[in-house]
């Protein structure tokens, strides 16, 4: 099992599905910084996670950082939509109790 934990999130203003930025640490051992969220209406939850990439001169681009088990990814994933749907409920909480309807 992976230890996900140290979840970061910094949300952006929506643009074409991109909705916040997240760093995590794995198994107390890596950092991993840069993986994008975005919304997906074709997925289960309504998101999914794009790892940061590098891109070369030629315009070819590297995978800095992926998950290799279908295991892994899932981890990944549950933890950090977990998060960030807990921390845009305390936003709208927020919203709603500083601009009442």
């Amino acid at each position: 099992m992976t230890n996900i934990s140290e979840i970061q999130i910094i949300p952006v203003k929506p643009k074409s599905g991109l909705l916040a930025f997240v760093s995590i640490v794995i198994n107390q051992q890596f950092y991993v910084g840069n993986i994008a969220i975005y919304s997906s209406p074709s997925t289960d939850d309504g998101f999914r996670l794009v790892y940061p990439c590098k891109v070369l001169p030629n315009g070819k681009k590297v995978n800095c950082f992926h998950p290799i088990t279908k295991t892994a990814g899932e981890e990944v994933h549950n933890a950090v939509i977990s998060k960030y749907q807990e921390l845009m409920e305390k936003v709208a909480e927020h919203n709603e109790r500083t601009y009442p309807k």
